[in-house]
């Protein structure tokens, strides 16, 4: 059954394979190993004589902000190296819930990168791409990946976002793995080893690639801004002393409105230098990544989860990787992480760029971003737990049943501490004293 609003669509023909694909998990199911088969074969996933013979289980998997997912359990005629039983399915729709449905678009990019990771040499880790296909015309698409086994053998267990203190006892080496495989990926892009065509399949935009755009008019700015201060001094319990503090509230008002005033001046150095802006996962926290140690006991990373995937600014890369991350990481390893980055990124085929000017860049996407969305976090915060004001504090248990006013808490203390520590409008006159 389809929401109101939302057309029911069975079958589509993908734009990269021509092949008739399932719009949903019925259709699926009907289409069974026939499709299977026509569909790693036509991927290069299983050999020309080999099949898929039966569908063993699909049992629903819950989470994730789009269309439904799934478990997938499969026999195939012989055993082959390096193919898999269990997988992971993913639809672009749901046409249960219009709102879900909505952000169908964001597997248009993701199907491609998939086929683009099958790559022999591909330079990070991700999940083994079986089949992927996407019609854009409807925004309707199908994705089946390796499964990833988080707990079994050598991979550690699945680390829910923003509860560091509770998984980790050192979180510092899994933001050290994250930032490497970032860079990595980003260098490889610049290096031209990825694909020769990667301008074409993956676009930059120059909107969504480096912040969001500020939709404030000025009076809507103030009247967020007054939303803000109200929080901060009804639970003054749950934010950084020194970003609760009054003197701050002023200099983060008389900030805002600048950023806003300047914001086609900040848009423009963010997408003006292209040494900082590749192909790269914008989204990057530690419950999209999955970890293991090498032989050596370093510990390594995979990434999952690229929708929405293209080329963005480092700023968005890095602010998107970090943002969740435990307060330790932003107040003492962060210049350490961005030192990283740099070498990374050089050492494996991307230009030469400084620690400096990644800083300045991280810090104006910051400012123009979080003008933009992270100010609204208060609201968001207080609307999916209105009692989250009495909490005793971030680590309350009250927090850790409720991931998005958990998870948006954490990144709004983690951004106003930013902001103080390193200056925002400090920033911002950088840049009007660089452009004149």
């Amino acid at each position: 059954m389809s929401d109101a609003g939302v057309v029911m669509l069975d079958h589509v023909r993908g734009d990269a394979t021509g092949m008739t694909i399932p719009a949903h998990v019925d259709a699926f199911r009907a289409m069974g190993a026939d499709f299977l088969t026509q569909a790693f074969r036509a991927f290069g996933a299983i050999s020309p004589d080999n099949a898929v013979t039966r569908i063993v289980a699909l049992e629903p998997c819950a989470g994730g902000s789009t269309g439904h997912k799934f478990y997938l359990t499969l026999d195939y005629a012989r055993a082959e190296p390096g193919v898999d039983r269990d997988l992971f399915l993913k639809f672009s729709r749901d046409f249960t819930d219009a709102r879900r449905d909505w952000q169908r678009t964001e597997m248009d990019s993701e199907a491609r990168f998939v086929a683009l990771s099958r790559k022999a040499d591909f330079p990070i880790r991700v999940p083994v791409g079986y089949f992927a296909d996407y019609e854009t015309a409807t925004g309707t698409g199908i994705i089946i990946t390796e499964r990833i086994g988080f707990g079994e053998g050598a991979i550690e267990p699945h680390r829910r976002k923003c509860l560091d203190h509770e998984t980790m006892a050192d979180p510092l080496p899994y933001y050290r793995a994250s930032v490497t495989a970032l860079a990595r990926l980003a260098a490889s892009h610049k290096a031209g080893t990825l694909a020769p065509e990667i301008e074409a399949r993956f676009p930059s935009d120059p909107v969504t690639g480096s912040a969001d755009p500020i939709a404030y008019s000025a009076a809507e700015l103030d009247s967020e801004l007054e939303r803000c201060f109200a929080f901060a001094r009804k639970a003054p319990q749950l934010l950084p002393e020194t970003v609760r503090a009054e003197a701050f509230l002023a200099r983060m008002a008389h900030d805002a409105r600048r950023i806003r005033a300047h914001e086609e001046k900040i848009q423009r150095y963010l997408r003006g230098n292209a040494d900082l802006i590749a192909l790269c996962h914008w989204n990057a926290h530690i419950d999209n990544l999955w970890f293991w140690r090498d032989e050596a006991d370093g510990l390594q990373c995979g990434l999952i989860d690229w929708g929405r995937v293209g080329q963005i600014s480092f700023g968005s890369a890095l602010w998107g990787g970090l943002s969740a991350a435990h307060p330790v990481i932003w107040e003492r390893h962060l210049d350490e992480l961005l030192a990283l980055f740099v070498a990374e990124y050089h050492g494996h085929g991307g230009p030469a760029i400084t620690v400096e000017e990644l800083e300045f860049h991280l810090t104006l996407h910051m400012a123009a971003m979080g003008v933009a969305r992270v100010l609204a976090f208060p609201e968001i915060i207080q609307f999916r737990l209105p009692e989250s004001v009495n909490a005793t504090g971030l680590r309350d248990p009250m927090f850790r049943t409720v991931d998005p006013a958990r998870n948006c808490l954490t990144v709004y203390g983690n951004f106003l501490t930013y902001w103080h520590r390193r200056d925002f409008g400090a920033h911002l006159d950088r840049l009007l004293e660089r452009i004149g």
